[in-house]
């Protein structure tokens, strides 16, 4: 995958990726990574891009770079935006698509203030400048183009990348020594999300799958699922291996695993949580309040390009890899996986009488858009398993056809109150 420019479609949101492709992409973005640190007064936005003045060019093992410049900002960047200068985020938006004038004027008002000169050739400050600093997570423009902006930060943020934490977790599961698949892996312009199972870590769950059909058996919802996947050529593995489900009676079913997700630019956090794995349709319950979570902790940093002390990076990944390797060693047990069956079979053969009506409740319950709603049902029919365990798989396999993989991470941790929740 080449770098082009401010096209960011092939380098910053994929879904279903292998672990293959997923280091070459980090390995890419990780080349093209620019952040600097610069008080408000040198962000100026025109024509609703944000340009850079007055910054010091940074030096680094690419060179040396120009600072100064246009960088147009992702959907998530503007979020960053609205959120640093206090600006509602459905509004923002709507000035980008609408009035970019407007956009400008907003941005350029909160950042810069007002000031008018009076007769006397005094200058009298109606609204103080912005005396604030802040982190820019940007990639290099190439070729005369503009550069991409990622985030508008705290100058205290700390960064913690996406490669160091796979490279972190990847260590862990080796200190562990636990037999493992990365199963598949995401990336948005915010996050990374990894998963991971055990298939020697497996056990039966009567209740919760006992007469559960593949919903992918159905050639719509498997074209949707594939329409997400066929993002990258390295996703045409995946077609490859559907089917290899097990027939009614065979054995394992469910197998022990987990998810790891990092935020470069969204909420700062490493997460690393349990997971089932339902082999024949993919599906991942995942097990959130049993997860960890570290906050990125980072220190107010100076004007000019970061740089990190690789001593203190070592020791928030040094965390993240012990922290793995307890987890792993826990999570990835018969003892776990069957503990966690036990307690999910007490509430998934609760009878599901009338489905719409059902998961109308629950989705709304939940926060689930129509659009969601509708999904879980087809998947939940799909599925032929008319209990609250079915409700929770309908959910688990409808998110693997979302193309936001965060909104499909954010559904996974919901499919167990999902099931608490039908009566």
């Amino acid at each position: 995958m080449n770098w082009r420019g401010t096209d960011m479609s092939g380098i910053t949101s994929v879904r279903n990726a292998n672990l293959q492709d997923m280091v070459t992409m980090l390995r890419d973005q990780q080349a093209a990574k620019l952040d600097v640190v610069a008080p408000a007064t040198a962000l100026r936005s025109r024509d609703g891009a944000i340009e850079l003045s007055g910054v010091d060019p940074v030096f680094d093992e690419n060179g040396v770079t120009v600072v100064n410049g246009l960088y147009t900002p992702t959907k998530d960047a503007d979020a960053t935006i609205a959120a640093k200068l206090g600006i509602g985020l459905k509004y923002l938006r709507r000035l980008r698509a609408e009035r970019p004038d407007l956009y400008d004027a907003n941005v350029n008002g909160l950042l810069h203030g007002k000031a008018k000169r009076t007769a006397a050739g005094e200058t009298t400050v109606i609204h103080p400048a912005d005396d604030r600093s802040f982190l820019l997570r940007l990639f290099r423009g190439q070729e005369g183009d503009h550069g991409v902006m990622r985030a508008l930060l705290s100058d205290s943020y700390g960064i913690i990348d996406n490669l160091d934490v796979l490279t972190a977790v990847l260590d862990g599961i080796r200190q562990a020594d636990a037999e493992v698949e990365i199963r598949s892996c995401d990336l948005t312009e915010s996050s990374m999300h990894c998963k991971v199972y055990s298939p020697g870590v497996a056990a039966l769950a009567p209740h919760f799958l006992g007469g559960y059909r593949n919903p992918f058996a159905n050639p719509d919802l498997e074209a949707q699922r594939r329409e997400v996947a066929a993002e990258i050529d390295g996703v045409r593995r995946l077609a490859a291996s559907e089917g290899e489900g097990y027939e009614a009676g065979d054995e394992p079913v469910v197998f022990a695993g987990f998810r790891f997700s990092n935020s470069e630019i969204g909420d700062g956090a490493v997460t690393i949580k349990p997971e089932l794995f339902v082999k024949i349709c993919r599906n991942g319950l995942t097990l959130p309040l049993l997860g960890l979570r570290k906050m990125h902790q980072g220190v107010k940093m100076e004007h000019g390009s970061v740089t990190w002390s690789r001593d203190t990076q070592n020791k928030h990944l040094a965390v993240i890899t012990a922290q793995t390797r307890d987890a792993v060693g826990e999570w990835l047990s018969p003892q776990f996986l069957t503990a966690r069956i036990e307690e999910i079979e007490q509430q998934a053969g609760a009878p599901v009488s009338e489905a719409d009506k059902t998961i109308k409740v629950v989705g709304k319950r939940l926060g689930f858009s129509e659009t969601e709603r509708e999904g879980v049902l087809s998947h939940f029919i799909a599925g032929g398993k008319l209990t609250a365990g079915g409700i929770a798989n309908a959910i688990t396999s409808y998110s693997q056809t979302v193309p936001d993989a965060d909104r499909a991470d954010a559904l996974d941790d919901l499919a167990l109150s999902a099931m608490a929740l039908v009566k």
